[in-house]
């Protein structure tokens, strides 16, 4: 196809000719309202209601029976694998194509990460390739825990990424952590709103972590939460995110080591008012998507569609490309035209601080970083 004609349909699609961003956020609701009313109670630290109705309001969204919030997506996978238990030196399961985040709060612990392959259709980890790689490498001991054959360190924890808001096949990596006696930890932060079986993502793990970045669906500017369903955890996570301080009317008593990483009120006042417009940007995203989806069907460009047994909030739109050539050509020629695209990112196990690491076969992870470009996908105004 001529790349042009499809900047110019991008541009019929937002109804500008200026510059379009790959996505950006929209204020419509109570935004200001709520920051007002935050600021003139003079609680816009980590205490005051907008936090605890942020919480609320979140957990019955994601069908979770508990939410707490945290200053970003990163600090609350941080705060979710030392809850779990992961220690140093114990290997993390995750996948090669993610963002830095992922990888970044595993090695935070001092945790080692192995790589496993995603599938090609829902660029999330493969449990087809997982079950393949512990049934080579994994040993159950009689302590119950599973251990890498190779390096005798404990398996931990599996931490599969919702790409792009995609579904991964959980229920089926649920499965096999179960069988391994593996925490299963979903880094749901590209997912809100997303479902698989009409289940909604980062509700299948023992734990999921969200993010409120500035380039989600909906932001508080940073801003990120755990979810799960169980109590003692909700708690745990709770009380390390808020410096593990013991309440008490006076004294400054702290029990552990804790974490200053408890979302702001301000922040929490932004996402109430966020919240509230969820599903009319996620009903306003899947007509773009769809939109796109018509317009590539008459070209040689793939577009990405959610997979089956899915309902994908299509936080990012993406495309497939023949080739990296191909791939190289269009960000050219898009982004030298005023039309923000973006490539995937490289593969985590390419990067210096983390290209000693344990993986498997890439080869699906590979390809969807020679081919994958990412198109504006902002909520139309």
């Amino acid at each position: 196809m001529k790349y042009s004609t499809l900047v110019t349909f991008i541009r019929g699609q937002f109804n500008t000719d200026q510059f379009i961003p790959l996505h950006e956020p929209r204020f419509y609701g109570n935004e200001k309202k709520y920051l007002i009313d935050c600021i003139d109670s003079t609680f816009v630290s980590s205490v005051g209601k907008y936090v605890d109705d942020f919480e609320k309001r979140l957990a019955e969204y994601t069908g979770a029976k508990y939410a707490v919030a945290c200053v970003n997506g990163t600090a609350a996978l941080h705060i979710s694998l030392i809850a779990v238990g992961v220690k140093q030196n114990d290997i993390v399961i995750t996948q090669p194509l993610s963002f830095i985040a992922t990888c970044n709060a595993i090695a935070y612990i001092g945790a080692s990460h192995l790589f496993v392959d995603v599938d090609f259709d829902t660029m999330g980890l493969s449990p087809e390739k997982l079950k393949i790689y512990l049934q080579e490498f994994a040993i159950k001991k009689e302590d119950g825990f599973s251990y890498h054959k190779i390096t005798d360190q404990k398996i931990s924890a599996c931490v599969p990424m919702h790409t792009y808001g995609h579904p991964c096949r959980i229920d089926e990596l649920a499965d096999i952590c179960n069988y391994y006696n593996i925490v299963l930890i979903e880094d749901a932060a590209e997912s809100i709103g997303s479902y698989y079986k009409k289940k909604h993502t980062g509700t299948y793990g023992l734990i999921g972590t969200l993010s409120f970045n500035g380039n989600k669906i909906i932001t508080s500017g940073g801003g990120g939460a755990i979810i799960t369903n169980d109590e003692v955890l909700a708690k745990k996570v709770k009380h390390l995110t808020t410096q593990a301080k013991v309440p008490h009317r006076w004294e400054f008593v702290h029990d552990d080591i804790g974490y200053n990483y408890r979302m702001p009120n301000i922040n929490a006042a932004l996402m109430c008012a966020q919240l509230e417009q969820l599903n009319y940007f996620l009903e306003n995203k899947r007509k773009l998507a769809l939109s796109y989806k018509d317009f590539f069907k008459e070209e040689d460009i793939q577009f990405v569609e959610e997979p089956a047994h899915s309902k994908s909030n299509y936080w990012v739109c993406a495309i497939l490309l023949e080739n990296r050539k191909k791939r190289d050509e269009f960000l050219q020629f898009t982004n030298d035209n005023g039309v923000m695209t973006r490539p995937t990112w490289i593969l985590m196990n390419k990067l210096i601080m983390y290209k000693n690491s344990l993986h498997g076969n890439l080869d699906n992870a590979q390809a969807l970083e020679d081919r994958l470009v990412n198109i504006p996908s902002s909520v139309r105004i």
